[in-house]
């Protein structure tokens, strides 16, 4: 299968790859060639290899597709993640941030963390596994520095209160937030709609500008991608 591949102008280290039968997908270079983590496809440009963003499987690719403009997750970042779960998003953050940066990855679940170090961990010296609550981010005080970014994959029903008690502790002024917004998560009662604009005026007052909010249908329904700056 032949396929023409370019980077994004727009978003540091990721790659649109176009196949010979129109189908379009994202891609990030690989940190550890040969390994997958979720089994995307891997493809060799330029001597590089690349691994295919599943966008129904990871809601950054899908904020990206759907229009999120900017990307902080830029090489050398030192990054929070928060909600790694098995790994799927946190190993694409790790390609964009290559050797020099750093993934943070705390995750609640003690089974998923077993994949989580099984899958990325073992195979990328970038990433730090720390099995806590994000809830409570005093816990982790002792083993994470000052990062640039937070990113948050959070299905909790305070989820822009977790990132701004996180905020606190670890993200520097200037820094960015990557908020994966899940509605039915916050309140089944409300319009989703409703939700995130609730959500959006609780970072206000947190002391975040909001850059842009991205609806992430039809690769996650009832989701929405919210990118902010801390003031």
């Amino acid at each position: 299968m032949t396929m023409i591949v370019r980077k994004n102008e727009k978003l540091r280290g990721v790659y649109v790859v176009e196949f010979d039968d129109g189908l379009i997908r994202l891609a990030t270079r690989n940190m550890s060639p040969g390994f997958r983590v979720y089994g995307e496809e891997l493809v060799q440009h330029e001597g590089l290899e690349l691994r295919i963003w599943d966008a129904y499987r990871s809601k950054l690719a899908a904020a990206f597709i759907k229009g999120l403009e900017f990307s902080p997750l830029k090489e050398g970042a030192k990054v929070l993640y928060l909600g790694a779960a098995s790994g799927t998003t946190c190993s694409h953050v790790s390609d964009l941030v290559e050797e020099r940066g750093r993934v943070y990855g705390v995750e609640f679940s003690a089974r998923v963390m077993r994949e989580f170090l099984e899958r990325v961990v073992k195979h990328r010296k970038n990433v730090i596994p720390i099995l806590a609550d994000a809830r409570f981010p005093a816990g982790y005080a002792y083993m994470v520095e000052e990062v640039e970014v937070i990113y948050q994959d959070v299905a909790q029903p305070y989820q822009s209160k977790i990132l701004i008690d996180n905020a606190e502790f670890y993200l520097k002024d200037g820094g960015w937030a990557l908020l994966a917004i899940k509605a039915r998560s916050i309140d089944v009662t409300k319009e989703p709609s409703e939700v995130y604009k609730r959500e959006v005026e609780t970072l206000k007052r947190g002391g975040f500008d909001i850059v842009q909010v991205v609806h992430l249908e039809p690769y996650d329904v009832d989701h929405a991608m919210i990118l902010a700056r801390k003031v």
